[in-house]
C-alpha cells in the first residue's frame, strides 16, 4: 500500500492522481482500525499513518476513532501509542522547542472520515516530510508491541478540510503527549513518559493564585487520594496513559507511603481507577467514566459514594 502511494508521487502526486490517492487512504484508514482491534495488529499488510506538509501546518490522519479528540478512552492502548508516535514525529519535524507554558501548546485535532487528523503548526517542505517523516516514523513505531505500522507521505490536499480545534481537556493524553514530545521525550514510550513527569506536570498546571492544592486537607487519607488523583490527571492518565500501580507512593514520605498505598486500593475498588494487568506489573489510570466525581475529589475534597478511604 506504501508502495502504491509513492509510485503515484507522494507528496508530489498530480492532481490527475487524487482520487486514487483519497480511495487508497481511505481503504488504508479503514484496514488501520480493524487492525487495531486484533491481538496483533498489521502482521498482514501494517498499519499506516498519512503524514502530509500543509501551509504552516503539518498533519497526520491517524486510524484512531476521531473521538479521541474528546474522549481519551475512544482508543486502545497500542491505537493511543500509535497516536502518540505520530504527535512525536510532527513535534520532531516542526521542532517548536520546548512548551513555556499550557497556552504554548499548539497540537489540534480534527474528524478525517471518522479517522482523528492531528496538527501542528510548522514550516516543513513537502520534500522533506516525503524524506524525513517515514524514516522518524518507522523509528518511533518498531518500538510498539504488537503491532507493525508504516508511515505514507501524502499531498496535503488529502488531509486538508476538516475543521481543527484543541483536545478537550487542560490535561487531555494528547496535549501531555506534545508536552513530552516537545520537551525531548518520546511520548509512545511510557518509560520515557514517566522520566519527563515532573517537567510536564509543572508546565501544565495552573498559576498558583488558582491552583488546587490538596496537600493542604486536613485528612490524611482525603489528602492522599487529592495528590494521587491530581497528579495522574495532571499527566494525562486517563487510559492511554496509565502507571505502575507501585508510583502511586511516589513523591511521598515517611508513613504516608505506606497510606498512599492502601488509598491506591481504595481507589481502584471505588471504580476511581481501572486496572490494566501488564507483565509483572499492576498498572492503572483513572477511570474516564468516572470524570465527573474524580475531578470533584480532586478540586473540592468531595467523596463520591462507595469510596471508603483509610485513615493514616
Amino acid at each position: 500500500m506504501i508502495e502504491e502511494f509513492d509510485a503515484l508521487g507522494g507528496t508530489s502526486a498530480p492532481p490527475s492522481a487524487t482520487a486514487r490517492m483519497r480511495a487508497l487512504l481511505q481503504g488504508a484508514l479503514r484496514h488501520g482500525r480493524d487492525e487495531l482491534g486484533k491481538p496483533r495488529s498489521g502482521y498482514g499488510a501494517p498499519v499506516v499513518v498519512a503524514f502530509a506538509a500543509g501551509a504552516g501546518t503539518l498533519l497526520a490522519a491517524t486510524p484512531v476513532d476521531a473521538g479521541l479528540r474528546a474522549d481519551p478512552d475512544a482508543a486502545g492502548e497500542r491505537g493511543w501509542l500509535l497516536v502518540a508516535a505520530a504527535v512525536g514525529v510532527l513535534a520532531e519535524l516542526a521542532a517548536p522547542g520546548a512548551p513555556a507554558g499550557p497556552a504554548d501548546l499548539h497540537l489540534r485535532a480534527g474528524d478525517l472520515d471518522g479517522s482523528l487528523l492531528l496538527a501542528l503548526p510548522g514550516d516543513v517542505s513537502a520534500a522533506d516530510l516525503q524524506e524525513y517523516a517515514p524514516l522518524l516514523f518507522d523509528e518511533r513505531a518498531a518500538r510498539l508491541d504488537r503491532l507493525r505500522a508504516r508511515a505514507a507521505a501524502v499531498p496535503a490536499r488529502l488531509l486538508e478540510g476538516p475543521e481543527l480545534r484543541e483536545p478537550i481537556g487542560e490535561h487531555h493524553p494528547l496535549r501531555i503527549a506534545e508536552a513530552v514530545a516537545r520537551l525531548g521525550g518520546s511520548p509512545e514510550n511510557p518509560r520515557s513518559v514517566d522520566e519527563h513527569e515532573d517537567a510536564v506536570f509543572a508546565l501544565l498546571q495552573p498559576d498558583g493564585a488558582k491552583a488546587v492544592r490538596p496537600h493542604e486537607d486536613p485528612d490524611p487519607g482525603r489528602r492522599v487520594a487529592r495528590r494521587i488523583l491530581q497528579r495522574l490527571d495532571g499527566m494525562g492518565k486517563w487510559g492511554g496513559y496509565h502507571t505502575d500501580f507501585a508510583h502511586l507512593a511516589r513523591g511521598f514520605a515517611g508513613n504516608d507511603r505506606k497510606l498512599a498505598q492502601a488509598v491506591g486500593e481504595a481507589l481502584l475498588e471505588a471504580g476511581l481507577l481501572a486496572e490494566k494487568p501488564s507483565v509483572g506489573q499492576r498498572h492503572v489510570f483513572l477511570n474516564p467514566r468516572r470524570a465527573a466525581e474524580i475531578r470533584q475529589l480532586i478540586d473540592e475534597g468531595e467523596l463520591p459514594p462507595g469510596l471508603r478511604l483509610p485513615s493514616a
